[in-house]
């Protein structure tokens, strides 16, 4: 839209997340994908039951559930059509605590995070959130982790993905026009575009450079951000002074046309049992920590009470600010009291801030009393409020009210800690898409949704292909900005470079009304078959409203008339030639006019085409040299064509690693004999339609493994080549029918050193206790193909026995000391494919010092 919006370039923004239990069932036919639990593929901690201790627990579907307690996994594999954004979600029951039971979900070898099931005793549903899977074949597990639940299905679905439209209605009903005109264009850009923000550093930072973050960001982009942070903190009751930030609000929105943000990290005394109501107290003796100070903030909301007068004058102090604000048309983006909920809990427990301390009720209150006193005493109307959440099960018992808030903000600091995208040492340009739409459901999807705080800014790429609408992003100033290891330069300037982001540059004038009626279209939404034989036009209905139509525009890309859709008065046909070639899922196409809203169609594109498929979908490769023999796959086309054959990211080499006859693939033995033993996926992938998967198990009855009571699985956490840290990862399951003191087991990882030096060994996370596992280095005499050294790891006498069928875990990591890369490709025991725990013949296992399981190498 001319002068609102920038380049007209959208994403797919359609969903309606369930933030906790939901009121419909997410199993039903229509459903992508549904798998009964006792299907997956379980840990030998699970067991299939009807029952618990001899109660029935009718309802389930299938023939049982699985009960989980406090250990296992459970693990499933489905296909998705395209790359994009699904629902995954299970019907359980969990009656042991109604604090909840925390379990985690890992999507092909990557965690996405943990989840607390909710306290219930009938069968109920859970969604686990949207979450980006890839085109073919995704491995989804749900792990214990405080466990105890039962689990009857589990659904992938397309994740139905919220429109983001906002109506531009500011909880204040008296707002300033200044403000609603500010509120009208952040509605019209919301799921469109991200705005640029920056934090700028309060106090004296930077040696009194305020202008640092925001020069820098000029040098790197050639661009300034649109929103800038600022920080009433200075304007307090205790060692208060003017530090300039009113003023500098005054001069980025009037002077040089930016927006403002706000927030207030306002202090109290660490001893306020004695300090005295108005004295001056330094900076040194104030905190916002709950833990430094004996405040009480609970006496905070009652009147009469020293708390509730001291905050009174803090309000004062922070309303003459905002009326300076006011009196010059500044309106302001205004998010106090921050952050609240913290590491999550009700009753103030996870509290970082003494705002919060008190828990989630008297939080509200303060929200609240903060609300009318500046918006009814103190007059204040030129506030756009902004209120901080999180996504724990107890978060919307801190939401204040849709009446007092206009914006939920979200705090994104993940580049080190509580990331899910399965790195780790650079920056996390994740675009924490679950989050965002848990966060648009937290109001039904009445309030925008930003991200208020940051480190890493997500890149573009994520922010487009995972149809993450944030309103707008705001890192937080210094190295959470500046440093490499937190924003890489380079996604950096390719973000504020694209047209997605806006920039200051790209502003309207936020100061001048557009009354301009909408255009609007009939219908809003439609599908389209790509399956030759059910391809149609779609047929539009125009009300142009006196608005004058620009152009048509779909995932950035603007629609050629006469070729691509026809206009005739205000009829206008969108032809199926250009409908064919979308992707399969939700598209929106953005109908442009020159002034007001621009309407937007909602084009569902399916494919009922028939897939090719192979047959068989299971096989086995025996590597003994006389039972090597090809393995032959039938293949029916319905129309398409092989592309590849393909396992994990290798391409094979058709001629040398298969052969084509008609509809037959051959696989060679001289391929197959080279693939490690146990389940590898070769997958076929066609010019059109699904791609189909080849269960390939492989053994070597030439070599076997020795077996005993012993069974161990591993997986490395870190698969690249060269690398400074290892980080194998170990499961060992008693199969025996006795117990095993784990001080009885031994492991070996097996390695080349590549470079002789003192090592470290790191127990990340054992299930037996960090304390309980010990990791010893030790120098092969007679060094063997891919091994010069192997890890041990062992167990202490504290770390308790293992009983029959049951599993222990430990994550482990080392490095050299001098941080020196090793390279893993040419390891015995490394596994560079692997992203779950499957059985391993490379990594030893041994009781007593007899070796039970496992080839050592040779």
């Amino acid at each position: 839209m001319k002068g609102l919006v920038k380049k007209a370039s959208t994403i797919l923004l359609t969903f309606s997340l369930l933030f906790q239990l939901m009121t419909s069932p997410v199993y039903a036919d229509t459903a992508l994908f549904v798998i009964e639990s006792e299907n997956a593929q379980l840990s030998s901690e699970l067991q299939v039951t009807t029952q618990i201790y001899g109660q029935a627990k009718p309802g389930y579907s299938g023939k049982g559930f699985v009960w989980m307690q406090n250990s296992g996994t459970m693990t499933f594999d489905v296909n998705v059509p395209e790359t994009g954004m699904y629902t995954i979600s299970t019907r359980y029951m969990q009656e042991l605590s109604t604090d909840g039971r925390l379990q985690y979900l890992a999507i092909n070898g990557i965690n996405k995070g943990s989840y607390m099931l909710p306290y219930t005793t009938v069968w109920s549903d859970y969604s686990f959130g949207i979450h980006k899977l890839i085109k073919g074949k995704n491995t989804i597990q749900i792990k214990a982790g405080w466990g105890f639940a039962y689990f009857d299905t589990f659904t992938v679905d397309y994740a139905k993905l919220d429109n983001l439209d906002v109506e531009p209605v500011l909880s204040d009903s008296k707002a300033t026009t200044e403000s609603q005109l500010l509120m009208n264009y952040l509605t019209e850009v919301y799921g469109k575009h991200i705005i640029s923000g920056q934090q700028e550093i309060y106090g004296n930072g930077n040696n009194g450079d305020m202008e640092l973050e925001f020069e820098w960001i000029h040098n790197l982009t050639g661009k300034y951000p649109a929103i800038r942070g600022f920080d009433f903190m200075n304007y307090n009751p205790l060692y208060g002074w003017e530090d300039g930030t009113t003023a500098r609000i005054t001069d980025w929105v009037n002077n040089k046309g930016g927006i403002a943000a706000a927030c207030w990290h306002i202090n109290v005394p660490k001893d306020f049992t004695s300090y005295k109501l108005g004295e001056p107290v330094e900076w040194l003796k104030a905190t916002y920590k709950p833990s430094e100070t004996n405040f009480n903030t609970a006496n905070a909301v009652i009147p009469g009470t020293k708390e509730y007068q001291y905050v009174k004058m803090t309000i004062d102090g922070l309303a003459q600010q905002l009326l300076i604000l006011q009196d010059n048309n500044v309106p302001v983006i205004f998010r106090p009291y921050h952050e609240a909920e913290g590491n999550g809990g009700l009753k103030g427990e996870g509290a970082w801030f003494w705002w919060a301390s008190a828990g989630a009720e008297v939080y509200k209150q303060l929200w609240e009393m903060l609300y009318t006193e500046l918006t009814q005493t103190y007059g204040l109307h030129n506030l756009i409020w902004t209120y901080n959440s999180y996504v724990y099960n107890t978060s919307p018992a801190w939401y204040p009210g849709d009446r007092m808030v206009d914006i939920v903000g979200y705090d994104k600091y993940n580049t080190i800690y509580n990331r899910n995208d399965g790195l780790s040492g650079v920056p996390n340009e994740d675009a924490i898409t679950s989050i965002f739409y848990q966060l648009v459901d937290l109001t039904k999807g009445k309030k925008m949704v930003a991200m208020t705080e940051n480190d890493t800014v997500p890149s573009v790429a994520n922010l487009t292909e995972e149809k993450s609408g944030w309103l707008y992003f705001c890192p937080w100033y210094g190295e959470h900005l500046m440093s490499s290891a937190f924003n890489n330069p380079e996604t950096l300037k390719k973000l504020y470079q694209s047209d997605y982001v806006i920039t200051l540059d790209e502003l309207p004038n936020l100061k001048t009304e557009n009354p301009a009626a909408n255009a609007s279209i009939t219908p809003t939404s439609a599908e389209f078959d790509k399956y030759t034989a059910n391809q149609k036009d779609i047929s539009i209905l125009i009300n142009p409203n006196g608005n004058t139509l620009n152009s048509l525009k779909t995932d950035g890309t603007a629609l050629n008339l006469n070729s691509d859709y026809t206009l005739n008065g205000n009829n206008l046909l969108i032809k199926r030639d250009f409908l064919s070639h979308l992707s399969v899922g939700e598209h929106q196409v953005i109908f442009d006019f020159d002034k007001g809203k621009d309407p937007v169609l909602k084009i569902k594109v399916i494919d009922s085409t028939p897939s090719a498929v192979i047959t068989p979908l299971k096989a086995a490769f025996d590597k003994a040299s006389e039972k090597q023999q090809n393995i032959n796959v039938s293949v029916t086309l319905n129309g398409y064509q092989l592309v590849s054959v393909k396992n994990n990211d290798n391409v094979l080499v058709s001629g040398r690693d298969y052969t084509v006859s008609d509809n037959t693939v051959g696989l060679l033995k001289s391929y197959l004999s080279t693939l490690p033993l146990g389940e590898n996926n070769l997958i076929f992938h066609f010019n059109g339609g699904n791609d189909s998967a080849l269960t390939l198990n492989v053994v070597d009855t030439s070599n076997p493994v020795i077996t005993g009571d012993l069974t161990v699985q591993a997986y490395n956490g870190n698969t690249g080549a060269s690398t400074n840290g290892i980080s194998p990862k170990f499961k060992v399951i008693n199969t025996g029918n006795s117990d095993i003191q784990l001080s009885d087991i031994k492991l070996r990882y097996y390695y080349t050193i590549n470079g002789d030096i003192t090592q470290n060994f790191w127990c990340d996370w054992a299930s037996a206790g960090n304390g309980n596992v010990k990791g010893e280095f030790v120098k092969l005499a007679n060094p063997a193909t891919g091994a010069d050294y192997y890890l041990e790891i062992a167990f202490t006498a504290s770390a308790g026995a293992l009983k029959s069928g049951q599993s222990a875990e430990i994550q482990g990591r080392f490095s050299k000391s001098d941080w020196t890369n090793y390279n893993q490709a040419d390891d015995y025991s490394f596994n560079a494919s692997g992203n779950q725990y499957v059985n391993t013949d490379k990594v030893t296992g041994y009781i007593n010092n007899k070796l039970v399981w496992g080839i050592e190498p040779k």
